[in-house]
């Protein structure tokens, strides 16, 4: 079993504006990667702990108020209503003595508008969009998922999706108000567009967002991520065939600091995980999880290494995205807390190799966006654009290594960031998201119609970098 060090704490007085925050911090004058105030402090947790966390102050998104107002409030705005009967009430006389009567019909009425809707739909709720206007089959198209079934309770913000065969395992996350206590699983089917919560047994791991979740074997691995000013370098478990958790056994050794908004991808038997932020700075360096051979045992434990790579390496980042193609590893944008990228880079896996792509045309600022390969293009969509959210949809092309503009109807999302994309059956899904006030709970389908043989092209050569 690891070894638990003693927890650091530090502060940060960095003043980083023009950034997208977390919950926990002002949107306006805080970096991703620092605490609430000069006066906070992170904590440092190895994967022994618990997950609990402190109470939060109250962020500017609520303006001061206390969870139970905030809830209150927000309950009173909800859009479920409970339908009350029109009947007349009928007065029955009480006993003498009693001095009063009852009006059982409006007592019965306000006792059943006391009851909240469920948040379960039992049949699929067809969208019917009066203001979208006819479009060609063959072009790619946005519409909103008729979902269904037992939807999320809570918003879905900095999550991470995972699609296993057809169903998308929506993993932590938190919403526009606090970090998720409880139902910290999703499963979303892809083919019956139906909401589920299935229940995981094991050693659960504590609420956290911002971590990454790589899928090996159909099971998920989640590493770091983070609950307010705490930061994790916890590596976790699920099997999704099981539904059980486990704690790996980690090989003593060096390890790399507790981190969120990192990346990792998946390459012969290793989990590589790039850059993030500790809470005081962001990180540029690489790491290596050997998992291969069912290591995760006492008998074989899994084992990290630092790597270091022969050439000029990226600046450090977070919230910027990884995609393997290949043996390359495609990392787009993020955000160091005072600037935002346009830079796009590869690195050789097998080289050790970092190159930067020198773009010809269109540069697009991008951080907490989503970036799914669809064949030989990376679709990304949203994000924050150093100013403001964004809504569009950009296409890199993989050959070229150059953006591409697409025609695209229909109502696409909202502007939003923090959200998670999934490919499935030639359509991109997009699960929730944020979009600086308020987070979203709803599924949005990218239909690729004509283009639907995008995904199936997997020999083609990138083009070198410069």
């Amino acid at each position: 079993m690891d070894a638990t060090p003693t927890p650091t704490t530090s502060s940060s007085t960095r003043c980083l504006p023009n950034v997208p925050e977390v919950p926990e911090e002002d949107p306006k004058t805080a970096s991703p990667y620092s605490m609430t105030s000069p006066t906070s402090s992170t904590t440092t947790v190895n994967s022994s702990s618990t997950g609990k966390a402190s109470r939060k102050t109250a962020s500017v998104r609520t303006l001061g108020r206390t969870s139970s107002e905030h809830l209150t409030s927000s309950s009173g705005s909800s859009s479920s209503t409970v339908k009350r009967t029109s009947s007349s009430s009928t007065v029955v006389p009480t006993p003498s003595g009693s001095g009063s009567s009852r009006t059982r019909g409006s007592a019965a009425a306000h006792a059943r508008s006391l009851i909240p809707e469920p948040k379960n739909r039992i049949t699929p709720k067809v969208p019917h969009d009066k203001d979208a206007e006819p479009a060609p089959s063959t072009v790619m198209y946005w519409s909103r998922a008729p979902a269904w079934g037992a939807a999320p309770s809570r918003t879905l913000r900095a999550h991470t999706a995972t699609l296993v065969d057809t169903t998308a395992w929506l993993v932590g996350g938190c919403d526009d108000k606090d970090v998720l206590k409880e139902k910290a699983i999703y499963c979303f089917d892809t083919e019956t567009m139906q909401w589920s919560h299935p229940e995981t047994v094991g050693d659960i791991p504590p609420p956290c967002r911002a971590h990454t979740a790589t899928l090996c074997d159909k099971k998920l691995i989640i590493y770091g991520g983070g609950l307010g000013s705490t930061y994790y370098d916890a590596v976790y478990v699920l099997d999704t065939a099981t539904r059980r958790w486990t704690r790996p056994h980690i090989a003593p050794g060096r390890r790399p600091p507790a981190r969120r908004a990192h990346s990792a991808v998946y390459y012969k038997g290793k989990i590589w995980v790039f850059g993030g932020g500790t809470g005081l700075t962001a990180l540029n360096d690489l790491w290596t999880l050997d998992i291969s051979g069912g290591a995760g045992t006492q008998a074989k434990p899994m084992r990290w290494e630092e790597i270091h790579t022969n050439s000029k390496r990226p600046g450090p980042r977070g919230y910027h995205t990884a995609n393997l193609v290949g043996n390359i590893m495609v990392i787009i944008g993020g955000s160091d807390g005072k600037e935002s990228f346009t830079e796009v880079w590869c690195l050789n896996l097998d080289t050790l190799v970092w190159s930067a792509v020198k773009q010809q045309t269109s540069f697009h600022k991008r951080l907490a966006h989503s970036a799914t390969q669809v064949g030989s293009y990376i679709f990304i969509v949203g994000g924050h654009g150093a100013t403001d959210y964004v809504s569009d949809l950009l296409m890199y092309n993989l050959v070229s290594l150059q953006y591409e503009d697409r025609v695209v109807l229909g109502k696409p999302p909202s502007i939003r960031g923090y959200h998670a994309t999934i490919l499935a059956d030639s359509r991109l899904f997009v699960f929730g998201g944020f979009n600086g006030a308020t987070a979203f709970d709803d599924v949005h389908i990218l239909d690729l119609a004509a283009g639907a043989y995008l995904p199936q092209v997997t020999s083609f050569t990138m083009e070198e970098t410069i």
